[in-house]
């Protein structure tokens, strides 16, 4: 049951979502100093999710229709202003980019309001029973499990991303890419859109 579980979160964190298109293309836009900012933010606000899938706080929360409506909205503008913000990273057009570089509270952010972390978190942690009569160690190695999957993916994301940023490409060049990360970004948005609306 633990290698059934490890290959589950392997399978739904290796898929992208917000999280790892949008620190790509942190990397990619702004290097890996900052980008590895947004990762802790990231790293931190997915545990925190974790926790309020395994508390029940999230099932409460989210049980109230206005509730779920609001956090997809508030999900759906934010992942369009990292977008906005990672396409328009380097060009002359006069956005956020140069003002401030996504950051931890930005990842902790996302993370909060990311439909696909609640999602993820709450089938591995109410599925995939392993000790029936242990609660608390299947919780604790389940995190364990999760969090040693998650940070070499994550950080693969985001290496990759930065490798992009370093190879000093043209500017326009990084703007097609830095483009390409946020119509990526973009595309999850209508996905997770058309999910809650179906």
């Amino acid at each position: 049951m633990i290698a059934t579980f490890a290959l589950a979160v392997f399978l739904l964190i290796i898929t992208p979502g917000p999280g790892v298109l949008s620190l790509a293309g942190v990397g990619a836009a702004y290097g890996f100093r900052s980008g590895f900012r947004y990762f802790t933010g990231l790293f931190i606000g997915t545990n925190l999710v974790a926790l309020a899938v395994v508390t029940g706080l999230a099932a409460l929360i989210l049980a109230n229709p206005t509730i779920r409506t609001v956090l997809l909205v508030a999900s759906t503008a934010y992942l369009l202003y990292l977008a906005a913000k990672i396409a328009l990273a380097g060009s002359k057009i006069g956005f956020s980019a140069a003002s401030r570089q996504p950051g931890v509270r930005d990842g902790l952010l996302l993370q909060a309001i990311n439909p696909k972390a609640y999602v993820v978190n709450t089938t591995l942690f109410s599925g995939f029973l392993m000790f029936p009569e242990a609660y608390a160690a299947e919780v604790m190695l389940k995190f364990l499990i999760v969090n040693a999957i998650w940070v070499p993916l994550h950080f693969l994301w985001l290496w990759t991303g930065s490798r992009i940023k370093a190879m000093n490409l043209s500017a326009g060049t990084q703007r097609i890419i830095n483009f390409g990360m946020a119509l990526a970004m973009l595309g999850v948005v209508a996905l997770a859109s058309w999910t809650a609306l179906t």
